[in-house]
């Protein structure tokens, strides 16, 4: 059914690997804790996970999804680069992908760490309601019984300094966060199977018509930048990992192009 070439065929196999590593054998907390890719910010990153990030998955979903991506699309570009460029392509969106997602992630938590900066000069009730409408609608929920609790004596100095303990756990919380997944490389080889091949028409599970894999990036990119930049607190889907793979792949290619015609 699929035409498996010999680095898509390593890659698969590797992922599943660590995937099976970390979910069965080891708990898979503390691998990704580990080696998944935190921000700048936090005490716990290390270069390292600049790349270890591209071979963990969260779940089934997560791994299935990427491999997919990676089967469907992965080997009409090693047959058409070779093995050696498909690789260095493959990390060089990874990479990409990892860098702008970083960049990202470093100025939204920069901003969460300049509100509680603020709340901590001007710690009360409407300045904490405010500060978890704007940085933690996705621990609302569980705040309630506190927010009712200081709502109603906002005076309390044991509610204030809660608050101020809660708002700096909220702040560990996200700038300990890592990112998994191999979907900013994944998302890099859709790139170029869309650049390379525009014109072929794929067939999708939910779309009884066919579509130009022009179409298809194109369609994916824009949603991704959408999802982006009005993404809300409880989507946990890393949209510039993915925009950062396509970018990164299109510039690789447009370079490899303006290589490829250039006489001396």
């Amino acid at each position: 059914m699929f035409n498996l070439t010999p680095v898509v065929r390593v890659l698969l196999i590797i992922n599943v690997i660590v995937f099976l590593i970390t979910n069965y054998l080891f708990a898979n907390g503390i691998i990704i804790e580990q080696f998944g890719l935190h921000s700048f910010l936090s005490d716990k990153f290390n270069p390292i996970q600049l790349l270890t990030h591209m071979f963990l998955h969260a779940n089934g979903n997560h791994i299935f999804s990427n491999m997919i991506g990676l089967l469907v699309f992965g080997p009409m570009l090693e047959q058409a680069w070779g093995p050696r460029r498909f690789t260095f392509f493959y990390f060089f969106c990874g990479l990409g992908s990892a860098l702008l997602f970083s960049g990202v992630n470093y100025f939204e938590i920069h901003d969460v760490y300049e509100s509680i900066q603020d709340y901590r000069l001007n710690p009360g009730f409407d300045n904490f309601s405010a500060f978890v409408d704007q940085h933690a609608v996705s621990y609302y929920e569980r705040l309630v019984p506190f927010i009712e609790k200081f709502k109603s004596y906002p005076n309390d100095s044991k509610n204030i300094q809660d608050s101020l303990a809660i708002a700096n756990q909220i702040f560990t919380n996200q700038v300990d966060e890592p990112m998994v997944g191999a979907s900013g490389a994944v998302f890099g080889v859709i790139m170029g199977f869309g650049l390379l091949f525009p014109n072929t028409e794929l067939f999708l599970l939910f779309l009884p018509i066919p579509i130009k894999a022009k179409y298809l990036v194109i369609a994916y990119g824009a949603f991704e930048l959408y999802s982006g930049v009005y993404r809300t607190q409880t989507d946990n889907v890393a949209h510039f990992a993915h925009i950062g793979g396509m970018l990164f792949a299109f510039i690789l290619i447009k370079y490899w192009d303006s290589q490829r015609k250039t006489f001396y």
